[in-house]
């Protein structure tokens, strides 16, 4: 039951409220909490409780998640989420405090989403005939909100720093630019999730930053990274492929038609940065979209 370790950070009316459909229904990804509002929750249907998160709940809630300092938890509190054990990442809507210009922290904490981070592992497993041939193919997984990208991505991380025996498929030096803290789920810097023996993790990081870090530091064979779409994510993945590394990574869109309509991922297509195009759909189905041979040089 993936959701175990986000019911101690409820109050106990919340607790005794979502705990019986959390049971009943496991397509549920996120809880949503506002203040003064009914609880939400939310899968392949969405389930609104006569129940209010009241404030009260609120501030045993924060306590709970911040451990009575939210203070501790600034850089956090900027970026907008934070990650509790389980790898379930709970983001934070409130008031925004700014400096320079800039979001420097957050406070009044009133909304909350939380994400329950749910491992399918073989989700990759009809993916990897296509993917990985003697070696492992660059690819680009398309795919809106809640199509299993991140999914995806999680497992075929798994299955590249573990290996496959039974499709000969050897364990590699895997490594994993999470921004968001979605892929792995580090809590203080340490997966949550299995991403692999062989996988290192490089959390909450800029993508194209990153990307270079690891490049430069760990020599990977496999990189995963998720939702590119900036330039210089573009020159990352450039230096990645000329060092003859495998890179699997995601980009929000419903199609690649409509992903190569930003200049960013219409560059990356003429460039033929990746070899494998993959749109991925609600029903958590894909399709190879685009097959090519990787560029030379």
């Amino acid at each position: 039951m993936p959701y175990k370790t986000i019911l101690p950070y409820l109050s106990e009316t919340i607790y005794q409220a979502v705990s019986p459909l959390l049971k009943c229904d496991p397509t549920i990804e996120e809880i949503r909490l506002r203040t003064g509002q009914e609880i939400e929750l939310s899968g392949t249907r969405t389930h609104v409780l006569p129940v209010v998160f009241s404030e009260h709940d609120r501030t045993t809630f924060v306590h709970k998640i911040t451990k009575h300092s939210v203070y501790r938890l600034e850089e956090q509190l900027k970026r907008g989420y934070l990650t509790i054990e389980g790898g379930h990442r709970i983001g934070l809507a409130g008031q925004a405090v700014v400096k320079n210009g800039s979001v420097s922290s957050m406070t009044n904490l009133s909304f909350f989403n939380i994400r329950i981070a749910k491992e399918k592992k073989g989700t990759a497993d009809r993916l990897l005939p296509a993917l990985y041939q003697q070696r492992w193919k660059s690819m680009l997984v398309i795919g809106p909100p809640r199509s299993g990208k991140t999914t995806l991505l999680r497992d075929i991380a798994r299955v590249a720093g573990t290996g496959n025996e039974k499709r000969r498929i050897p364990a590699l030096k895997t490594c994993i630019v999470d921004e968001r803290s979605e892929i792995a789920g580090c809590l203080n810097g340490v997966p949550q999730l299995d991403v692999g023996k062989r996988t290192d993790v490089l959390d909450a990081c800029p993508k194209s930053e990153g990307m270079m870090m690891m490049i430069r530091s760990m020599s990977p064979d496999v990189l995963v990274v998720d939702e590119i779409g900036r330039m210089e994510d573009a020159q990352a993945l450039s230096e990645a492929l000329n060092a003859g590394i495998a890179v699997i990574a995601t980009v929000h869109a419903r199609s690649l038609d409509e992903a190569v309509r930003r200049p960013v991922i219409r560059q990356i297509k003429e460039s033929g940065l990746f070899e494998l195009y993959v749109e991925l759909d609600g029903a958590h189905s894909w399709k190879v979209v685009k097959h090519e041979r990787m560029r030379s040089g």
